[in-house]
């Protein structure tokens, strides 16, 4: 099942799409049983309390970039400040000369998760998404940690639906850029599953209704420029689409 958030008014739920109307989760929530499309605003898909990334869970990925894989899942954290929906646009901070795409999937949790074995994880999980894990390369070879290569508004890219009924053993992943293909992989290539990166994770932190992490991306990484128009595609879920737009307010110098 596909679920999408949106708006009706002034009222945010979740809903299913048929044709061209949508359908809320939850009776009662409106006047009606459904809602056109034309009198509804498709919201980005999730509100997470955090974004937590997984880097290097693809080998290939790993030797492109030329950095070294450690023993265990590799960590670090988006800000929900940098999220954004389909069709909604990357902005291109001024201060970066080179800002990548990265296709992932997302998983989307949908119950509290703590310190939780893997074969007890599926049931928590809401369901999946395709995301973008946008990266300022040049920050991210400069600084030792990722936080500023990864947190810039708008670098987090997710949707374009929520799929609660996925097998993701093996589900090709693609990004496309100006209607060329220019990055292909698999999930049968993760280091991790997503079961036991959300099980990994969940020792670390509590895991909220909400959350994201995303899981990695294949190799085949590349630069976005101002004008491009970017699609992650994974199979059985959808296309996240996104253009690329430059941003001139972002010029203030460091003081």
């Amino acid at each position: 099942m596909k679920v999408f958030r949106i708006r009706h008014n002034e009222k945010i739920f979740y809903a299913t799409f048929e044709k061209d109307h949508f359908k809320p989760l939850i009776a009662g929530l409106t006047n009606t049983e459904t809602i056109p499309l034309s009198e509804s605003t498709v919201l980005p898909i999730v509100v997470p309390s955090k974004i937590i990334c997984v880097g290097l869970n693809y080998k290939k990925h790993a030797s492109e970039l030329n950095m070294d894989l450690g023993d265990e899942p590799m960590i670090f954290l988006k800000p929900p400040s940098a999220i954004i929906g389909n069709n909604d646009a990357i902005v291109l901070p001024s201060t970066s000369q080179q800002v990548d795409y990265e296709a992932e999937l997302a998983v989307i949790i949908g119950q509290p998760i703590k310190n939780m074995p893997p074969e007890k994880i599926a049931p928590l999980i809401f369901g999946y998404a395709c995301a973008n894990d946008v990266t300022a390369r040049d920050f991210q070879r400069k600084d030792t940690l990722f936080t500023r290569a990864k947190g810039f508004d708008t670098f987090a890219p997710i949707g374009p639906c929520i799929e609660t009924s996925l097998d993701t053993t093996s589900l090709a992943i693609r990004t496309i850029v100006n209607d060329k293909v220019r990055q292909e992989g698999n999930t049968s290539d993760m280091l991790y599953t997503p079961i036991q990166l959300v099980s990994y994770i969940s020792q670390i932190m509590t895991l909220n209704p909400g959350d994201v992490i995303m899981t990695g991306t294949p190799d085949g990484i590349g630069t976005i420029n101002a004008g491009d128009k970017v699609e992650i595609e994974i199979e059985g879920i959808g296309t996240l689409t996104n253009t690329v737009v430059s941003d001139e307010s972002s010029k203030i110098p460091v003081q």
